[in-house]
């Protein structure tokens, strides 16, 4: 389990939240599929209400392959990954044509879509095949981690947007 928040942080998972129900059924009817949520660490928003609201989600699991989708319900068993972050057992990962769009946490993105994750690159080397890349693909965060700009290694691969407590905003 992530560690307990401090009241601004449960208020802004609670925004973030309130942004996604109005942003994901229009998002859905663009693109059918799953939605890509991720198993909340120290700091990141909490997406796990999103189960509550009968939607289709998926979430990552790492193993030595790489990364993968797998689906998720609230009741769904969770075990540790290769990198012992809950997740579904294993079972048929989702193709990247099953899913409406990724949602990532981050520690900072900036005004370009790059995007400071926590180390590994999963996403990045996930999101450099082109069948994943076509996945649309928001970086989820709270508005203060959001940046004018961050250094870029030649793998980043930029985002098209994140989601904060304010709402969405496009990579322009």
């Amino acid at each position: 389990m992530p560690p307990r928040k401090n009241s601004a942080a449960r208020d802004s998972d609670l925004a973030i939240i309130q942004q996604l129900d109005a942003l994901l059924p229009g998002l859905l009817k663009k693109r059918p599929g799953s939605i890509a949520s991720f198993w909340p660490l120290a700091g990141e928003p909490d997406l796990r209400p999103l189960a509550s609201k009968g939607l289709p989600l998926a979430l990552p699991r790492t193993e030595p392959s790489g990364l993968c989708f797998l689906p998720w319900h609230a009741d769904t068993v969770l075990e540790p990954d290769s990198c012992g972050i809950p997740s579904p057992r294993r079972q048929r990962p989702l193709a990247a044509e099953e899913l409406a769009v990724l949602l990532v946490p981050a520690l900072a993105v900036d005004q370009r879509g790059i995007r400071l994750g926590s180390g590994g690159g999963w996403y990045d080397r996930l999101r450099a095949d082109p069948g994943w890349g076509a996945v649309p693909a928001l970086v989820v965060l709270p508005q203060a981690f959001v940046r004018a700009q961050l250094p870029r290694d030649p793998w980043d691969i930029p985002f098209q947007g994140w989601i904060t407590e304010q709402g969405l905003s496009w990579v322009q």
